[in-house]
């Protein structure tokens, strides 16, 4: 697993991803050595690299930066790769898209013209990061929580779903990547269902709570 952006989601989903026995490998903007005590705390199966060595390493890619941050990223070494989209579009962070402003497009459909060869699958933008590593819980498990998942690539989707079962959760499939305004920044899937930020532990959310939300998303 290969990490560009290593902030509080990034780190949470290396975090579940080394419990689960995957390799790690994290980047972030400021450099590989800005991530040594990050890489030490999680142990022998994480280490720390740029950018472009991550996206290099990486069978499965989760980029998780801010969308401004977009036009950054290393093309050519996530072609063909999967990749998973965590990102959230903010305008008071991010400044104003007009394609975002206006729902021509999507933030998932956006990233993927700055890196147009990857087989680009969203996830992970929906739950809050405390409640990421605190809901995980093993198959079979009668609360195991949902995330959704939206993408274009049957085989990307299917490459995501196997990690994120690995790491503790089940899969909604939520359509293609022009469907994944439904688990944008403010839609009923977004945070809700997992219960508010004020209760770090979170509760689970199965996979009908997951279901109804998407359905109930309007833009």
């Amino acid at each position: 697993m290969g990490f560009i952006g290593s902030g509080y989601i990034g780190v949470t989903i290396a975090r579940l991803a080394v419990e689960a026995g995957h390799q790690v490998v994290l980047s972030n903007s400021r450099g590989p050595e800005t991530l040594a005590d990050t890489a030490a705390e999680l142990g022998p199966r994480a280490s720390a690299a740029t950018s472009g060595e991550a996206a290099a390493a990486g069978d499965i890619v989760v980029v998780t930066v801010p969308v401004k941050a977009f036009p950054h990223l290393p093309a050519a070494p996530l072609a063909d790769k999967t990749v998973i989209d965590t990102c959230n579009y903010g305008p008071g962070r991010d400044g104003h898209f007009p394609e975002l402003d206006s729902e021509s497009l999507t933030s998932s459909e956006l990233l993927l013209r700055y890196i147009p060869d990857a087989m680009l699958v969203k996830a992970f933008n929906t739950i809050f990061f405390k409640h990421l590593l605190s809901l995980a819980r093993p198959a079979g498990a009668a609360d195991r929580s949902y995330v959704p998942i939206a993408g274009d690539s049957a085989l990307a989707k299917a490459a995501v779903t196997e990690f994120i079962e690995s790491i503790g959760y089940g899969v909604v499939d939520a359509g293609p990547l022009a469907d994944s305004w439904r688990q944008a920044t403010g839609t009923p899937v977004w945070g809700t269902p997992y219960g508010p930020f004020s209760n770090e532990k979170g509760q689970p959310a199965g996979e009908n709570a997951i279901r109804a939300a998407l359905a109930t998303a309007t833009r």
